[in-house]
């Protein structure tokens, strides 16, 4: 995810007056927001990091982790930050996986409304180790992309990225729901693409990727494909009801 924020928002952290930057709900030790920092920092050196935090233990954990553009700050779905400061991006990886699906457009509108013009929210879930992800990016005006990205060595089918998915499309997994649909397609893909597998698997997912574009909208720098990456068109895969 890190990457992906970096390749593609890269731009405007550089183009950003004030690049602040929320981590939100970073968890129990404050490792993602170090790493978020050091990471951006390659694009754009004023780049700082706020990790934000509901629960208070685990801001006073982190303190002693502080140093030049890194803060820590107790808060929510607010995004308390300091002299009414807008983010150019939040990050909230797994933050929303104990929510109802219903509750997820009312949390994204509240931290949309956060964003400073032209910012990014980034919603999405991943494993415990970070090998599979899926992701949503919004800007102000709402969702626009959904990103899946794996570490291609672990990954036996695209499917596997089921499990993964943000609340938003968690429970959209079943027929009828165009996220089912762009899966099963991503396996059939997959499976013709299986000789590429004798030269790596790296090569198999560009090969796949690249048939399913044929009848998935995909957007984004097809270079990102190599690293283990599709993103794709919100509206093609929002759920029937939304």
């Amino acid at each position: 995810m890190d990457r992906w924020i970096t390749a593609v928002h890269g731009p405007a952290l550089r183009a950003a007056a004030d690049p602040v930057v929320v981590d939100l709900g970073y968890g129990a030790a404050p490792w993602t927001a170090v790493e978020l920092l050091r990471r951006l920092r390659t694009a754009e050196p004023r780049t700082e990091v706020v990790g934000v935090e509901i629960d208070q233990a685990r801001v006073a954990a982190a303190l002693p982790y502080e140093a030049a553009g890194l803060r820590f700050v107790h808060g929510g779905f607010e995004i308390p930050l300091p002299g009414g400061r807008r983010p150019v991006l939040i990050r909230a990886a797994n933050v929303l996986r104990q929510y109802a699906e219903d509750e997820v457009a009312a949390v994204w509108e509240r931290l949309r409304g956060r964003l400073a013009p032209d910012g990014l929210l980034v919603e999405g879930t991943c494993d415990e180790i970070g090998r599979r992800h899926v992701w949503v990016a919004l800007g102000p005006e709402g969702p626009r992309t959904v990103t899946f990205a794996t570490r291609l060595g672990s990954l036996d089918r695209p499917s596997d990225l089921a499990e993964r998915l943000p609340k938003a499309l968690i429970h959209r997994n079943v027929p009828g729901e165009p996220v089912h649909a762009f899966l099963r397609d991503f396996d059939r893909a997959w499976a013709a693409a299986a000789p590429y597998s004798s030269l790596s698997a790296r090569q198999r997912w560009i090969r796949a990727v690249g048939d399913l574009s044929a009848d998935w909208p995909l957007a984004g720098d097809r270079r990102r494909w190599r690293q283990g990456e599709v993103t794709v068109n919100w509206s093609a895969l929002a759920p029937t009801s939304s």
